[in-house]
């Protein structure tokens, strides 16, 4: 099974970044196997024919099991990783893989944004999204403990899926 990250922060190397890489250890057991920090990409994200976007978008294609992560920008995600994901072709630009939406947020206020704004855009592009969203909290982000719930309830399934 292939993992990817792909963090849609405008600051690169950041905890939202840091967030994605655990929850994927944590689902997995092992480091992810490919980490996408789209800010790295730089102004190729605003046309088409990139080399490093089209590779990082091959990078996806190519994963079973994709963490999308964003922090709450506006009560969304972000504009950086929208530009990310507007690079997939619609209905089957991530066809064949599972996806977890993750957004990071200063407070609860938010929570529902993972299921109710980056999710349908997931599905849209073709991906299997067979979990809900996941929303923590930016301060306790880091720790196994804020996503426990969560993952004692989904990461069999999205195991199952990703595996098939």
């Amino acid at each position: 099974m292939i993992t990817t990250v792909i963090a849609g922060n405008p600051k690169p190397l950041s905890r939202t970044l840091a967030a994605g890489v655990r929850l994927a250890e944590l689902i997995t057991g092992k480091a992810p196997d490919n980490v996408i920090d789209v800010i790295a990409l730089g102004p190729g994200l605003l046309g088409w024919g990139d080399p490093a976007v089209a590779e990082a978008v091959a990078t996806a294609k190519s994963s079973d099991l994709l963490i999308f992560a964003s922090p709450t920008y506006k009560g969304s995600y972000t504009g950086v990783l929208k530009l990310f994901l507007d690079q997939f072709e619609t209905a089957t630009g991530l066809a064949g893989s599972v996806a977890v939406p993750l957004m990071l947020g200063a407070g609860p206020g938010h929570a529902m944004a993972p299921d109710l704004l980056l999710k349908p855009v997931l599905v849209e592009i073709g991906a299997t999204v067979p979990c809900q969203g996941i929303y923590l909290l930016d301060g306790a982000a880091d720790e196994p403990a804020s996503s426990a719930k969560w993952r004692e309830r989904w990461t069999p399934e999205l195991l199952r899926a990703a595996a098939a």
